[in-house]
């Protein structure tokens, strides 16, 4: 009779123990434990970051940290960080918030265009992932991978087409820079192809040309005309005389592209720069900043015209004035000088 007493009393013991124990271990996993007001909140992983420096991000958001310290122990998540983005919404227990670390990597949306040379891109980019813009430099200025693709130092820009695209915040300098290889031969499909190779011209060649269209008007509307100019002025052996490449070879030159000149001056047609198209035909080496699809795709289908000459409208500001000879171009010039002496801009 004592022993069976000892027995019952040993099993009720160990009821009482396991249930505490369950308890406690349904609280570590099943408890909400949050700690923000907004209905969602977003942690950023780093790829290389530890056990140790995920807690640290954690701590702000969560009620109890030992608690998940001890679940991700018991999950084996603490041994497998993964970096990348990752999604905690108000009232999660800590098996929900660990199953998000370890599977919910989430995607974020990149984007860039307008970018004057791969620096700026570079820093662009950084701003959206988690590469920072030294390795993403790198990774561009790959000379063996820009080789290898038909590229070089000064068409590489050509390869970045504008848009916005779905990364991993996580993605590497080399996985962005592959992806956007793999974007640029997407873009540059049969059709694209075939209209080049009509123009008698490269993809990056197009490029180059449609930047200058990017630059002389910020009208979509107005780019296939303005690249039909450009494209007359090719098949009939002019110099493409282009402001903006006269502009970017004096940034170029000295190294400022924060440089702003509104005014381009006769001595600086005088520039030896290849950018210079007032001294050397046909397009420069390569894009004087990143064009619009747009702008592409107006050098692509461009407006079949006499125009050969254009000048500012002041009187309608952002368009042109068009003209087939010079003395018309000379009539229509004569606003354009008067109007920017008005305004006393000099540079």
């Amino acid at each position: 009779m004592y022993i069976k007493r000892i027995l019952l009393a040993i099993a009720l013991i160990g009821l009482i123990a396991g249930g505490i124990f369950a308890y406690m271990v349904y609280g570590t996993f099943f408890n909400p434990n949050t700690n923000f007001n907004n209905k969602e909140a977003f942690v950023y992983i780093p790829s290389s970051a530890s056990f140790e420096e995920v807690t640290q991000l954690l701590e702000p958001l969560l009620l109890d940290l030992d608690a998940f310290a001890s679940a991700a122990e018991r999950k084996g998540y603490a041994q497998n960080v993964k970096g990348g983005k990752y999604r905690i919404t108000r009232g999660m227990n800590n098996n929900e918030i660990i199953n998000s670390l370890r599977s919910s990597n989430i995607p974020v949306k990149v984007s860039f265009n307008n970018q004057e040379r791969v620096e700026d891109l570079a820093g662009r980019i950084a701003e959206q992932i988690e590469a920072d813009s030294a390795s993403l430099l790198k990774a561009f200025k790959d000379t063996e991978f820009l080789k290898s693709n038909g590229f070089n130092m000064e068409n590489q820009l050509s390869l970045y087409i504008p848009n916005s695209y779905e990364f991993f915040w996580n993605t590497n300098a080399e996985d962005f820079r592959n992806r956007m290889l793999k974007e640029y031969k997407r873009f540059w499909n049969e059709d694209r192809i075939a209209k080049s190779k009509a123009l008698g011209m490269e993809p990056n060649e197009v490029v180059a040309l449609a930047s200058i269209v990017h630059k002389e008007t910020a009208k979509v509307e107005e780019r296939p005309k303005v690249a039909g100019l450009y494209l007359n002025r090719i098949k009939s052996g002019m110099l493409l005389q282009a402001d903006p490449t006269v502009i970017y070879s004096i940034k170029k030159e000295t190294g400022n592209f924060d440089t702003i000149i509104k005014r381009v001056l006769y001595k600086d047609l005088e520039s030896e720069s290849p950018y210079n198209t007032y001294k050397y035909p046909g397009v420069p080496p390569g894009p004087i900043t990143m064009p619009d699809i747009s702008a592409v795709d107006a050098v692509l289908n461009p407006e079949k015209h006499n125009y050969y000459y254009m000048v500012a409208n002041v009187e309608n500001f952002g368009y042109h004035m068009f003209a087939e000879d010079m003395a018309q171009h000379n009539r229509n010039k004569v606003q354009y000088i008067r109007w920017i002496n008005a305004q006393k801009i000099n540079r």
